[in-house]
């Protein structure tokens, strides 16, 4: 019998590839601008502090995310592959989406990019690399791009309405990024469901060389996250900009603890899980980034990152085979684990720390007006994610089939395995 091989994408890629690219480099001739300012010593310091933030942000999302979606044994390659392909193609749409919706970024209909504007799209990226760990190893590239440009779309749409409806705060409506991010993945995958991956599929295991790479990935993503935290925080707000920077640290620091603790303790020979460590070692980061704003005392941001690890690493012992048996979702890269269940943590903690420090009356108004926060961007991530993955089931996108997923082979030459007829 002859080997059946994946069905080819030379007539679907390149052309939505070179499209996109093309809208894109139209879009930019007729409205993005580079700003400029006048070259004064504050904004020349100003400048180099916010690139190097820039380069942090930058390395977490090629290298840390990249080398974090390396783990499974034949899908390396397009484990970080797809990966800098969709973080590079969801930075143009994010500079475009983000300039056309958000208020602060129209100047008589044109863009203005600054180093601002690049680190917001590379935040709305690293939302759509979560998302995209729902789906990993289950989809083409194709498919991919498509998700992320929506993602991307429904995460910008979903700030313009928390800023705009509740006026919120630009960072703390940014920081939703993983709850959108995790969710929408999540609804993808449920909807994309198929029983040939029911209840594992046998190319979806992980050995020493790609649990070390993926390791490598953590590291980048840990030694990175307080950059990642604080960002967007003006260099005039020191007080706030270093609170931010300890308080996210501590919580890393103290969500690997826990991680590696709660890993050996839930295992039936005592042992730690390497996936367990590198997922939920960052879960007290993203935990503290939805709190940071509220979060002004290192015992408290110690406690979110426990918290965090400790619900992270449980979820991954127990809740992944359960979602799968209940809900037929595959969630690949565990993402519910670390960063949706992680976020409505710090969402949880930024809510009782500012209902302990105000008044009756304002509290309730504020309770009102974060749980509205919680709840638009929950049912946006919903809504969109369960359209997205309606959309990705059409038959012309050629979707992956059962045998090839977690396969570079579909996708990738390999030389040395070439027959020769």
């Amino acid at each position: 019998m002859a080997p059946q091989y994946a069905p080819s994408l030379r007539s679907r890629f390149p052309l939505v590839t070179f499209l996109l690219e093309t809208i894109f480099i139209l879009l930019f001739v007729f409205f993005v601008k580079i700003e400029q300012h006048e070259q004064r010593e504050s904004d020349s310091k100003l400048f180099i502090r916010s690139y190097a933030e820039f380069q942090d942000i930058h390395v977490m999302i090629f290298m840390g995310f990249g080398f974090l979606a390396t783990f499974l044994v034949r899908y390396g390659f397009s484990g970080s592959g797809f990966n800098m392909l969709l973080a590079a193609m969801a930075i143009q749409w994010a500079v475009l989406m983000n300039g056309f919706l958000l208020p602060q970024r129209h100047h008589r209909r044109e863009i203005y990019i600054s180093m601002k504007s690049v680190i917001e799209a590379e935040l709305c990226a690293a939302s759509a690399l979560v998302a995209m760990g729902a789906v990993h190893g289950k989809i083409n590239p194709v498919q991919l791009l498509l998700m992320a440009l929506v993602e991307v779309t429904g995460f910008v749409i979903n700030q313009w309405i928390l800023r705009t409806l509740l006026h919120a705060d630009p960072l703390y409506s940014i920081m939703m990024l993983h709850i959108f991010g995790a969710l929408f993945g999540v609804m993808v995958s449920w909807v994309l469901h198929r029983e040939g991956i029911n209840p594992k599929h046998e190319k979806e295991r992980i050995d020493r060389s790609t649990g070390l790479f993926a390791m490598f990935g953590t590291l980048f993503l840990w030694m990175f996250w307080p950059s990642f935290n604080s960002a967007l925080v003006s260099h005039r707000e020191r007080e706030l900009k270093l609170t931010v920077i300890y308080g996210t640290y501590l919580s890393l620091a103290v969500s690997v603890v826990m991680a590696m603790s709660v890993s050996m303790l839930t295992s039936s020979k005592g042992k730690m899980n390497m996936v367990h460590i590198q997922s939920s070692a960052l879960s007290g980061g993203v935990a503290i980034g939805v709190a940071m704003t509220a979060v002004h005392a290192p015992w408290i941001a110690m406690t979110i990152g426990f918290c965090a690890a400790l619900l992270s690493a449980l979820g991954f012992q127990y809740m992944k085979d359960h979602m799968l048996f209940a809900f037929e979702c595959h969630d690949t890269c565990g993402v519910l684990n670390v960063h949706a269940i992680p976020g409505i943590l710090g969402w949880f903690a930024h809510l009782f720390i500012r209902l302990a420090s105000t008044e009756s009356t304002i509290a309730v108004r504020f309770a009102v007006y974060h749980i509205c926060v919680l709840l638009i961007t929950v049912c946006m991530s919903l809504v969109m994610g369960t359209a997205t993955g309606l959309l990705l089931k059409w038959s012309i996108w050629r979707p992956q089939q059962d045998r090839k997923c977690f396969d570079d082979q579909a996708f990738w030459e390999f030389p040395n395995l070439v027959v020769h007829v």
